[in-house]
């Protein structure tokens, strides 16, 4: 009985070493494949946030969110830039549809910022709509003060919860 469980074993790390690949490391022993970004598309790992084309690269390379200040819905210059990068991804990436999503402060009523919440979201898809984004493209939704970033009663945290957020929907058809 323990020579046929010693084969097994022997077999089986025998079967399970077969199996790799040995030039996993490179010719120089150092992994130089999807650890550093290199692929088989020029160093892109699609749906990676290196990817030009994907929601990762949307959300960190060029922003997701736009912040507002208190009981605003104007646009900031830094609100505009992330807005004119949003444009000109969207219509690079026609594929994507986006719903933009206003958020407040947790100061206030809930009517209030629920109305805050849809002129940010509103105005966010305008200047998208004034950068050439087909308005069938763009939805808006108000969460007002029901989906905090943070929750607490500092400055730094109101000023977080205070944004329009474009999360993307499509693009799976590649």
């Amino acid at each position: 009985m323990n020579r046929i469980l010693t084969a097994t074993l022997l077999i089986a790390a025998l079967a399970v070493s077969a199996c790799t690949n040995p030039d996993r490391f490179g010719a120089d022993g150092m992994n130089n494949g999807a650890a550093n970004g290199a692929g088989l598309n020029g160093g892109i790992i699609p749906g990676s946030a290196n990817d030009p084309a994907s929601t990762a690269y949307f959300q960190q390379a060029v922003g997701d969110r736009v912040l507002f200040l208190v009981d605003q819905s104007n646009l900031t210059p830094e609100g505009q830039a992330t807005l004119d990068g949003q444009a000109a991804w969207l219509n690079t990436n026609t594929d994507y549809q986006a719903v933009i999503e206003g958020h407040a402060d947790e100061q206030g009523t809930r009517e209030y910022n629920l109305a805050l919440g849809a002129r940010r979201a509103n105005a966010a898809r305008e200047y998208l709509i004034s950068r050439g984004i087909a308005a069938s493209r763009l939805r808006v939704v108000s969460y007002g003060k029901e989906r905090p970033i943070e929750v607490c009663s500092s400055e730094a945290c109101y000023a977080k919860n205070r944004r329009a957020v474009t999360v993307l929907a499509g693009g799976l058809t590649s």
